[in-house]
This record gives C-alpha cells, structure tokens and sequence, in this order.
C-alpha cells in the first residue's frame, strides 16, 4: 500500500524528481534535480517522465513534448486553470504587465481547442474558403478538451483509454450537421462498432457485473457478484425473485431491506392508486426518486445507500436530485405496477425524454473515447501534425505537437495558452476586429481578428469578455459544469478479476463509485488485452456529490472539493478500495498497480436542466439561450451552450456560432455594398 506509482507528474501538486526512480539509460538531466525520460529502443513513449512539461522547458516545439502519456494529475491539471482563477479574482491584472501586441491578424480566433472549438474551426474554413486563417487557443497543454486520451505504456504494450468524453452516444439521433461531420472525417459509427468493439470477450471468460459493499456504509466488506438489475433500460428477462434473492444473500444488507429490494424490483404494485395516469406523473416529475422510494415505496434506509449512486455517472449527482419521472423513464425500478402510460411530458431532462423516446443515437466507443475525435479534426484542420488517412489508423497516430502552430500555416492551434480578454475594437456594433488577450511564457499576448467563436465553458465568458449585456452574462453564469473524476489505473494483469468473475463492479457507498475494466475494441493495428495475463487498464469514476443539496449546490461544492484534493488522496483511495474490493481474487496494490491518471474534471459535464430545481423557463428564456447570444463580432458555443453535455450537441453548437457569425459578416458586406452603390449613384 506504501509504495510509490513512480509514473506520475505530480505528488500533492509538487514535482516530483523521478531521476532516482528510473533507469539511468532512460533519462537525460535537465537541470540539477529534475530528469526527464527517453524512449527506450523500439517502444513508443516513456510515460516514466513526470514533471509537468513546461515548468522543465519542454515546450510543444520539443519532441519529447507529449502530454498523452502523462500520468498523475491529468484533465484539469496544474498550469491550466490558475490564470483563469486570477481573472475571476480581479488579480491577474495587477500583475500582468506590458501587454504584447503580437501583430497577428487572423480570419478567425477560437477560444477552446474541445470538439466544438475544433469543430467551429472546421465549420468556418468550410464555408469561408481554404484561405482563411485560423488560430484555435486553448488552456491546456493537450487539445481535446474534455475528450482527452490517456495513453499508458506497460511492459511495451500501448494501452488506451478515455481521460474524459467517453463515446460517440447521445439520447436523440444524431442531427445532419453533426453526422455529417462524423462522415466527413470518415467516422461511420455503426460499421465500427460492428466490426471493432467485442462486448463478450468478458463474459466468454465468466466474468458478470458485482456489486461492493463497504464497511463504513454497509457494516462489511463485501464483493457481490451477479447484480441482477443489469443497468439502465435492461431488455432482457425481468429478473425473478429468485434471481434477487441469491444475490442479495451475499451482501452485508439487512433481511428488511433485502425484502425491500426484492419487492421494489419484482412487485407489481401501484404505489399512487387512485390517480391517473397523467396525475401520477406530474407528481413523480415534482418528487425525487429518494423520495419515491421513502415515502411511496416505504423502503428501508439501507435500499437508499444501495440505489444512491446509480445516477451519478449520468448526471453527476444521486437519486435525492433526480426527478422520479426521469427515473421511471430510465428503467429504474418501482413504476412495474403503475400503469404508467407510454409517453414523455415537457418536465423532464433532456437525457431522460430522449433516450425514452428515440432509443438514443447509434453509438461507437474508440479505445481512447472521443479523443479520436478530437484527433481526426485535428488531422483535418492540420493534416502535417497527425499522420494517417483514416478513421481506425487514428487510434495509433501519435500527433506531432511542434506542427500544431507554425507561422504561415492556415490553421494554428496554440496551446498553454490560456485566453484572459476578449473585447471589440470599437464598438461592438460596429468594430471591425476583435482583440484577444492570452498568457502564456508568464506573459500576455494580443492577436486579433475579424471574428471569435468562445467555445470555452459558459461560466467563464463573462469574466473574460466583461462587456456583454449583464443579462447575458447572469445567464452564461447560470450554467454550471458537473465535476466529475475519471481515473485510469494500469495493472500488470487482471487475474484478480478473472479469479473473483466479475469485470465491472459497482461500489455506491465508496470513494469511487464504480470500477471497470477497460472496453474491449480491436481497431486498426491497436488490440485491446484479451487474457488476465495481459496488462490493462481500469476506469475508475468519482462524482463528488453533496446529497440533501439543490443539483447546482452539489456541484459547486463538488467542484471547490475537486479543487483541494491532492493527488495522494485520489491515490490512497485508490489503493485501498482497489485493495478491499479485490481482495478475495489475490489482488496486491503493491505488486498490481503500474500507473495512475486521476482526470479532474472541476468542470466537467455540461449542465443540464433538472425540474425539480430549475425554473420551467420558455425555451427563449432559458439561460443557455440568452446565453449564446451573438455579441457584435462575438459568438459562442460548446455544449453548455445547448445546456447538457453530449458530443453531438457540442458539433452543432459549433455549426451554430459559426454561422451567426458569418451571417453578421455577410450583412455588414451587404451593408457595405449597399452604402457604396449609394455614394456611386449620388
């Protein structure tokens, strides 16, 4: 348990030296404590190096400039949010000094290089013409937003998986725009699932959901295997009363909330006789489900702990926060016997009504999440900076940072560049440039251009751009970002689960709430890991919620708890309930860990209205709509412009912005030209 992971780019936001850690052929001195790692012959990166790379000189121009492969404190990382922080201060003014005009003059100016703010890129070079010119700015030392890639070298072997958005999924149909940009980059989603991803590789082993039960919450340690609730919309046979009582024989709960369970999930009851139909459901939409489940359902306090987290990884809170309606919608047990007509109602989330209604999207799961997406928009905006041609050989492309943002390139994308003004010069009625500021090398630089797409988070914009209208910016401050914790852990093997036959394990009263090993997809030269023997990778989710509070409460509390944990408490937790949980399979988080990537989301998820808390605004008045304004030369996206947190939403957001803001240029040309042939007929 005391061992170190040697692999990591931060211990408690402190560098760590790792040149006593690593083999001296492996590493090359910096300066006098710090080294950092070279390839070893015939193997991609070494993710040994882990001092963040622009505190060591090593900047995206470097060829050992590669944050993919970077473990510790990844997603939100040190370097990428403290100047945005000093802005929201009213401090980083103060101390900014001489501003420095860089005299670049672009087309086009992305805030945000997330799939929007590439997708905005794309949108506008379409529609402009090959010649314009485009920078894309971006906080982070990676592009992608939150569709980052973990990249994790073991024993030689390349092992993938996804720091952030996970999949291309979404509760409604993809739109035209949003397939359409799919197509273009080559991405046929149905035909790769099809072909590459292979769900029963697990289950040919034996290997079944489980569910932990830990002793602070439950009374005892203990590893469930089974879990017969099988899910959201679970499609299969119901699950019998037998079915419940094997499994919930082996867990620590109570007889009375054992029998809870089993009437909850088995009895066709109806919990609200004497109502209609639609009566029932304006109740349900009024009440949370924690509330359904104590006052209707009447359930022991134990059946709360045991179905409290099962909504977290949807909308990064519990069921005290979501509606009973919405739950209803999502399979969730308890509306069998209450004739409940088919149907949605206006007061409900967008996750909920849409998955209900149209079944979801087609979807498809990269090894590394939709950070291949973020990579073939990358290939196609600057095709030197990711070699390739084609939507699977992207897996294994290893993108070449220092061609990214070179002087006379159409595109650029400049990242560790966090953007700390935004203004019109002039104006904004009738500026005919706007002028961004961004810090970067302890400095603050300008560029300006005709136009600027904000595809940065909502909560951001208006300490950046300070001259919107004080409605807009109240609005664009509404939304706040679920925060979230996705951690990757590398193992040497996973025998411990192959022993215990379990591949996915739901743990709802522990630090993480749920631990599964990595998806399984064969695609292009990239083979995920078929036997325990192999290495391979965990994900590890956290949702750092505050139960009893309203859903943007929780958030924000989450987010200042994201904030102050450090990395040796993500990686105690880590190892302790890793080591609990798989105890009975042999498990040793000495022997067995070979890496950590903790992805803190502070702002992660976009937000997305929930009723029971949110004012039923018309859809004109909604925050995320008044939000997104036009603001003269400005314009903005991401999906918290849509108020929720799919990546389809944040490819049509983008189409959005990009055509208000070439619809203002093409009127002002308009104008002009009217204005001219006027003078010319006078």
């Amino acid at each position: 348990m005391a061992r170190e992971i040697t692999r990591r780019d931060f211990l408690n936001g402190v560098a760590v030296a790792a040149g006593s850690l690593l083999p001296a052929a492996h590493a090359q001195r910096i300066d006098t404590n710090i080294f950092v790692p070279q390839p070893p012959p015939g193997h991609g990166p070494d993710p040994s190096a882990m001092e963040p790379l622009l505190a060591r000189g090593i900047t995206p121009q470097d060829p050992r400039y590669y944050p993919p492969a970077l473990l510790g404190m990844r997603g939100s990382h040190p370097g990428s949010f403290e100047a945005a922080h000093a802005v929201r201060d009213a401090a980083f003014w103060k101390t900014a000094g001489n501003v420095r005009n860089t005299g670049e003059e672009y087309d086009l100016v992305v805030v945000g290089a997330g799939i929007s703010g590439l997708s905005a890129a794309h949108f506008y070079r379409a529609r402009a013409g090959a010649e314009a010119r485009i920078l894309i700015l971006d906080n982070h030392d990676d592009f992608g937003g939150h569709a980052k890639r973990n990249e994790v070298h073991i024993g030689g072997r390349m092992l993938l998986m996804n720091g952030g958005t996970m999949s291309i999924d979404s509760p409604y149909p993809y739109s035209a725009v949003a397939n359409g940009l799919l197509r273009s980059l080559g991405v046929d989603p149905p035909a790769l699932s099809k072909e590459c991803e292979d769900p029963g590789v697990y289950s040919s082993l034996g290997l079944r959901p489980g569910v932990f039960f830990d002793k602070e919450t439950f009374g005892a340690d203990r590893l469930a295997v089974g879990n017969p609730g099988g899910g959201y919309f679970n499609k299969g046979a119901r699950p019998t009363v037998r079915d419940w009582e094997r499994f919930l024989d082996g867990t620590p709960l109570s007889e009375d909330a054992r029998k809870d369970i089993v009437r909850l999930e088995t009895a066709d009851a109806d919990y609200m006789a004497g109502l209609t139909s639609a009566q029932k459901k304006d109740r349900l939409r009024r009440i949370s489900y924690k509330d359904f489940l104590l006052r209707f359902v009447k359930v022991h306090p134990q059946v709360i702990a045991f179905y409290q987290t099962r909504t977290n990884g949807e909308w990064g809170v519990g069921i005290d926060a979501m509606p009973a309606l919405d739950m209803w919608a999502f399979g969730m047990p308890g509306f069998q016997g209450m004739h409940l007509e088919p149907g949605v109602t206006p007061h409900m989330t967008y996750t909920a009504a849409g998955y209900y209604s149209t079944g979801g999207s087609y979807t498809f799961h990269y090894p590394d999440g939709n950070a291949s997406i973020a990579r073939l928009l990358v290939r196609d905006l600057i095709p030197e900076a990711m070699p390739g041609h084609t939507a699977k050989d992207i897996v294994t492309a290893r993108a070449n940072y220092a061609r990214l943002d070179r002087p006379g390139s159409g595109v650029r994308i400049r990242l560790n560049s966090p953007v700390v003004r935004v203004r019109h010069l002039g104006d904004p009625a009738t500026a005919k440039q706007v002028e961004i500021a961004y810090a970067s090398g302890g400095k603050v630089h300008t560029v300006k251009a005709k136009g600027v797409v904000l595809a940065c988070w909502n909560t951001m914009i208006p300490w950046i751009c300070p001259s919107l209208p004080a409605d807009q910016k109240e609005a664009l401050g509404y939304l706040v970002k679920v925060p979230l914790v996705y951690t990757t852990v590398g193992l040497r093997d996973w025998t411990a689960f192959h022993r215990l036959g379990v591949s996915h394990v739901g743990a709802p009263g522990s630090y993480f709430t749920d631990v599964s090993l990595n998806s399984i997809v064969n695609i292009g030269d990239y083979r995920s890991p078929s036997s325990p023997d192999e290495p391979t990778l965990l994900h590890l989710t956290r949702t750092p919620c505050r139960p009893g509070l309203s859903m943007r409460e929780q958030y924000i509390a989450g987010r200042m708890e994201l904030f102050n944990t450090p990395f040796a408490t993500f990686e105690r937790n880590i190892r302790d309930q890793l080591g609990r949980m798989l105890a009975g399979g042999g498990f040793d988080p000495e022997r067995d860990i070979e890496a950590i990537i903790v992805n803190r989301w502070s702002h992660g998820y976009g937000y997305e209205y929930d009723p029971l808390f949110d004012p039923d605004w018309p859809h004109d008045a909604r925050p995320n709509v008044i939000g997104r304004k036009p603001f003269g030369r400005i314009t903005i996206a991401n999906s918290d412009s849509g108020a929720t947190a799919y990546t389809d939403v944040a490819i049509d957001q983008a189409h959005r912005a990009v055509g208000q803001l070439l619809a203002g240029e093409s009127a002002e040309a308009a104008g002009n030209h009217r204005a001219t042939a006027a003078r010319s007929f006078v």
